[in-house]
């Protein structure tokens, strides 16, 4: 799974867009309504021009004290770091970590939003490592 192409991580899954000018509150209960982290803000003609995360909503709408019509424009982090769809996922990742990104966008060479990686795609991997470890060790208890 490291080693696949971040497209085949993505492909055929959904995620979640608004436009600029969409209010909070309702960009919020789009969010919740699909249980997603974070919505990808795309112009009219669907390029990429901002995310927008359950901790933007915390941190620069609740804890700043903005009003629910707050345009998503005003809270979005603006023109994120993206991948393009061939790249490695395993170096997606390591983009993640070191950029303390918890979600990646995914865009093909003209900027339009292709996906979304999100930390929790790394959960699978962590599974099917732990899943080897435990056969190794029934595989050892079974010898001893």
């Amino acid at each position: 799974m490291p080693n696949r192409a971040v497209i085949k991580i993505v492909q055929n899954r959904e995620f979640l867009v608004c436009q600029p000018a969409d209010d909070v509150r309702t960009v919020a209960a789009h969010m919740k309504r699909h249980g997603q982290a974070a919505v990808l803000v795309v112009s009219p003609e669907g390029l990429l021009l901002g995310i927008c995360t359950e901790r933007d909503l915390a941190y620069k709408v609740l804890a700043e004290g903005l009003d629910g019509t707050t345009p998503v424009s005003a809270v979005m982090t603006p023109e994120p770091r993206t991948v393009p769809p061939e790249m490695i996922f395993g170096h997606v990742l390591h983009l993640m970590y070191e950029g303390g990104f918890r979600h990646m966008p995914v865009v093909d060479p003209g900027g339009r939003p292709l996906g979304l990686v999100s930390a929790r795609d790394a959960l699978g991997l962590e599974m099917i490592s732990f899943a080897g470890e435990m056969a190794q060790r029934e595989a050892l208890a079974e010898v001893l």
